[in-house]
Formats: structure tokens, C-alpha cells, sequence
């Protein structure tokens, strides 16, 4: 396989593009390369904190090529969720701006009290007491969702506790499952198969995480390419029942060697 046998890209962002503010090394040439041989291509990102317009903009100062449009992330796709359930719906949110942004745009209510939804996103500035208010609201009915379910994030100062840790608090609490809308669950999957407009066989999932990005694309019936730039290892997926389709050391190596198939 090689680029031009694949009509698109869905790529992961955190461990695959960048760690924290550092790019990864051969991230900007892989988009390049794209972007030469016009190959359509989608940033998907379990990340909730950032706007579609500041992970752009991110990548940009990055040097690496994107926009809005190049952008799904799981703070859009639960916002889309929720109105796909229901109406003039209330939400209780743990989350950053760009969870907040995304359900407001979407005509949803954030609210403190008697919530239809409690939507849990990453917390940079989580409390005891936002985790007792969702609690709470889930303890007196509310339908609990969380963006994904990623235990750690890789950045510059190493594994970090992810959404699923945050998350885990609640569940254990309440005894209730959320309903995990990022990597690798198909809501986010779907999503990004409709904007970019291809069919699953036509397009390559590429990603660092094994449990989120690879099985997302495994998931989906889409080939996938692990490279081993953030979190799983080459030892982790060993043993695994489902393989990736590649696993590459980078995306420099991943070029180098579907160039020569081409």
C-alpha cells in the first residue's frame, strides 16, 4: 500500500502530530506529502478542551497545514449527540471552552441543576465539587456521557491523566456507565467518514493509541497505521487478537516505505 492507494486520511492529533507544544518529527512533511498529491484528509482528536478553530490554529503554528474544516473533535461530535437525542436540551458540564462552545452553538443548555445530560470532558480545573454536582444529576436521572474514554495523554512532560481517569471517578460513584462518544467508539467514526465523503475501505486511520485510535479504525472496517510516537508500544499490541494494518516507528518511515510501493 502507499498514498495514492488510499483516497484519504483520518489522523489523530495528540502523540501522533504533537506532543503537547512539540511537534513529532515527520508530522508537517506527512501532511505535506497530502497535500502534493491531494489527498483529502481529517484531524480527529478526543481532545475536548480546544475549539475547532484553536487546534487549527494550533497546527498552524506548528507549520503544519489546517483549518476549521480539517478539524472533528469529540467536544462537536457529542455536541451533535445530544441534539440528535433530544431537543432544547439541558446539560451539566465538566469540561473546558471548547466543550462549552460547541454544545452552546448547538442550542444546548448548561446548567447546575436538573440536567437531561451530564456531559464530562477533560477538566483541567476539575474540583471535588464539580464531580459531586455530576454525580449528583446522574444519582437523580440524568444520562451521563463522556467525550472518550482516553485513561492518559501524552505531552513534553510525559502520561498525564486523560478524560476516562476523570470519568472513572463519576462512574465508580454512581455505578452508571457513561456513553463514551470519541475513539474508538463509531459516533466520532461516523462522523468523520460524512465529512470527508469516503467509504471505510477508502481511507487509512492513523494513530498513536492502540485502545483509542486503532481500534476506532478497526472498529469502522478501515486500515490502520500505528505509529510509535506517543503512548502504545510495539510490545502492548503484540499479542493483540485484532493487528494493526502497519506499524511504523513515525510517519518518516511510513512515507518512506509506501513511496517505494507507490
Amino acid at each position: 500500500m502507499g498514498f495514492l492507494l488510499y483516497k484519504g486520511y483520518l489522523i489523530d492529533l495528540d502523540g501522533t502530530m504533537y506532543r503537547g507544544k512539540e511537534r513529532i518529527h515527520g508530522a508537517k512533511e506527512f501532511i505535506d506529502n497530502l497535500q502534493v498529491k491531494d489527498i483529502p484528509y481529517l484531524f480527529i482528536t478526543n481532545n475536548s478542551t480546544a475549539t475547532q478553530a484553536e487546534v487549527a490554529q494550533k497546527l498552524t503554528q506548528m507549520g503544519i497545514h489546517a483549518t476549521e474544516k480539517h478539524i472533528v473533535t469529540s467536544a462537536r461530535a457529542t455536541a451533535n449527540y445530544v441534539t440528535n437525542q433530544q431537543k432544547h436540551a439541558k446539560v451539566y458540564m465538566m469540561a473546558e471552552e471548547g466543550l462549552r462552545q460547541a454544545l452552546c452553538q448547538s442550542g444546548i443548555e448548561i446548567t447546575e441543576d436538573d440536567a437531561d445530560y451530564v456531559v464530562i470532558g477533560m477538566d483541567r480545573q476539575i474540583s471535588y465539587e464539580k464531580l459531586a454536582v455530576a454525580s449528583m444529576q446522574i444519582q437523580k436521572g440524568a444520562t451521563f456521557i463522556s467525550t472518550n474514554k482516553d485513561a492518559a495523554i501524552p505531552t513534553e512532560r510525559g502520561l498525564l491523566p486523560g478524560n476516562g481517569s476523570l470519568t472513572s471517578v463519576v462512574s465508580i460513584c454512581t455505578g452508571v456507565a457513561p456513553i463514551f462518544i470519541g475513539k474508538p467508539e463509531s459516533f466520532i467514526m461516523k462522523e468523520a467518514l460524512d465529512i470527508i465523503g469516503l467509504d471505510p475501505g477508502e481511507v487509512m486511520m492513523v494513530g498513536d493509541n492502540y485502545e483509542t485510535d486503532i481500534m476506532a479504525g478497526i472498529a469502522a472496517n478501515i486500515d490502520t497505521l500505528m505509529v510509535l510516537t506517543g503512548f502504545s508500544t510495539r510490545e502492548d499490541v503484540e499479542h493483540v487478537k485484532h493487528q494493526p494494518t502497519y506499524i511504523m516507528r513515525n510517519l518518516t518511515e511510513w512515507m518512506k516505505k509506501s513511496q517505494t510501493r507507490v
